[in-house]
């Protein structure tokens, strides 16, 4: 920590136009939260429960879901505690870490989006060499990789976060702490420090979209190239969700992060990455059930053990 750091705590000062429906929000966002935790939970038991599912398509989006009940888990408690007590004060030790695991789960999820893709491009223009492709440990390598680069490049930006000095507000325009917004609150010149942040942005969020639309682009074209309607029609079912997934998510963060002048877009930042972390995680588990009929149909086969279970007993 820097010599000139006097800031032992910051204030999240939340959604303050908001604050006098703290109690609606709290219920509506809780609701959120229960929901897609419990959908994102629902997708991982039934993963590792139906051996069905045990194919490499859903290996990856069960570890997707773990990563966004690990995102979501990272922001929304202190925001309920915002709208529902007004807790907005947070230790600096709480808000670099809540920073960390907040662009931790984050980077990694995208890394893995683009893994997905991959996986699907594999899948629906390789289908003869799928299988030799993509077995089991070339699966958990690809989602140790997705982990080991996120750490390495989060950390490196909260270490450089620590070493600056905080000297004069304390108060986050934010309701969670998020390296731009604290890097504007430091006393020292982070200038050079924006720069890097910006340059980590594009080299996740760039790298991971670039690979995804290189992705699409071969399988949208081998679609359209299938001599049946039939065959199109369930070639892209396999990736539809999948799609929708990545426009709600790339959307949103782009423009959060590939802004190199962030200074005066703090409410559009944090209606931004609301979506981020309240409707988008709420919305991907029914994406990926409803749209899935593998899914749906395991969630049936356990559904009807456990009323048969019951029936017995």
């Amino acid at each position: 920590m820097g010599n000139g750091t006097t800031v032992q705590e910051f204030i999240l000062e939340g959604f303050p136009a908001l604050q006098h429906l703290g109690k609606f929000f709290f219920t509506l966002i809780l609701l959120a939260y229960s929901v897609a935790f419990t959908g994102n939970t629902i997708i991982i038991t039934l993963t590792w429960a139906d051996y069905h599912l045990q194919i490499p398509m859903h290996f990856f989006l069960s570890n997707f879901s773990f990563l966004e009940n690990c995102f979501i888990t990272t922001v929304i408690p202190k925001l309920l505690l915002i709208f529902l007590w007004g807790m907005q004060k947070i230790s600096f030790l709480g808000c670099l870490i809540q920073a960390f695991f907040f662009l931790f789960w984050g980077s990694t999820g995208f890394l893995l989006l683009a893994v997905m893709s991959l996986d699907r491009y594999i899948a629906i223009c390789n289908p003869l060499h799928y299988p030799s492709i993509m077995t089991r440990k070339v699966c958990f390598l690809l989602v140790i990789f997705c982990y080991v680069s996120s750490f390495f490049v989060v950390v490196g930006v909260i270490l450089k976060v620590s070493m600056l000095s905080f000297c004069g507000s304390n108060v986050i325009k934010h309701f969670l702490c998020d390296v731009t917004p604290l890097t504007h609150l430091s006393c020292s010149d982070t200038k050079f420090f924006e720069s890097l942040v910006f340059a980590l942005a594009i080299l996740v969020l760039v790298s991971s979209l670039t690979i995804t639309i290189i992705a699409y682009t071969n399988i949208i074209i081998k679609i359209v190239n299938l001599p049946s309607v039939k065959e199109r029609q369930k070639a892209f079912s396999t990736c539809s969700s999948h799609l929708i997934v990545l426009c709600l998510l790339y959307g949103s963060s782009v423009f959060i992060y590939l802004k190199p002048n962030q200074a005066k877009t703090f409410d559009t930042n944090r209606e931004a990455a609301l979506v981020n972390t309240v409707v988008t995680p709420l919305l991907n588990p029914f994406i990926y059930t409803l749209r899935n009929k593998q899914v749906k149909q395991a969630l049936r086969n356990i559904l009807y053990r456990i009323k048969l279970a019951r029936w017995i007993h």
